[in-house]
């Protein structure tokens, strides 16, 4: 074990231990057209620009925005992507990043506890879970509720922390692709704040969101927690 004495790993889903091939670009899409937000040309191309920089929040906030703040739409939106995201990952849409699986079972022989992290709403990170067979995998999976805010807020990992009895946030590691996952680490006070090239932000994005440090993958994140 690592002289850190991390005891808990916060770990993004989508883009960090999940692989989804785009899907979220194309499940906005379903949601923009359910609305009507334009599907072509430069408004769609700068909502789509958004839809990627924001990636790692409560999916509902990212249509709060986009829709000037009407809540109505902004839940039609939001229900038509997680419908749309929810039949991509039945149709066998999604995978595990390579390793993950493997990865959250050594940290967890090895002491650290596991939680699974997302910005989709309980229902639709359950449904990841059924299809990779990862219902019992980790400690405990959270996700944005009506109390517990998204990211960049620090909620999901403090609820961790106290759903696991972990004694101080600087026995936490959080693991993110996307510079909303760093910032929520960071106001977390966690010890390590590590960003994956795996999913959505380039090393220059993750590094200017202020991650401690970057690695190719999670696999490449356990090591650094077990050796």
């Amino acid at each position: 074990m690592s002289d850190l004495n991390i005891r808990l790993a916060a770990v993004d889903m989508a883009g960090t231990t999940v692989a989804d091939d785009g899907l979220v670009l194309a499940a906005f899409d379903a949601a923009a057209r359910a609305v009507g937000l334009p599907m072509d040309g430069a408004d769609h191309a700068q909502a789509q620009q958004y839809v990627v920089d924001a990636m790692g929040q409560s999916k509902i906030v990212v249509f709060r925005h986009l829709l000037q703040g009407d809540e109505t739409l902004a839940r039609q939106a939001n229900s038509a992507f997680e419908e749309a995201y929810a039949r991509a990952v039945s149709d066998g849409g999604v995978q595990e990043v390579d390793g993950a699986a493997d990865t959250i079972e050594s940290l967890r022989n090895a002491g650290v506890k596991v939680a699974l992290t997302t910005g989709f709403s309980a229902a639709t990170q359950q449904r990841l879970l059924v299809a990779l067979g990862w219902e019992d995998l980790a400690d405990i999976a959270i996700a944005p509720t009506a109390i517990v805010r998204g990211r960049p807020f620090p909620d999901m990992i403090l609820s961790a922390v106290i759903e696991l009895r972990i004694e101080d946030v600087r026995q936490v590691a959080v693991l993110g692709d996307t510079g909303n996952d760093i910032t929520s680490g960071i106001r977390a006070g966690a010890e390590i704040v590590a960003g994956t090239l795996t999913g959505a932000h380039d090393e220059t994005h993750l590094r200017a969101a202020g991650a401690t440090h970057i690695v190719e993958s999670v696999r490449q994140f356990g090591d650094l927690l077990t050796h």
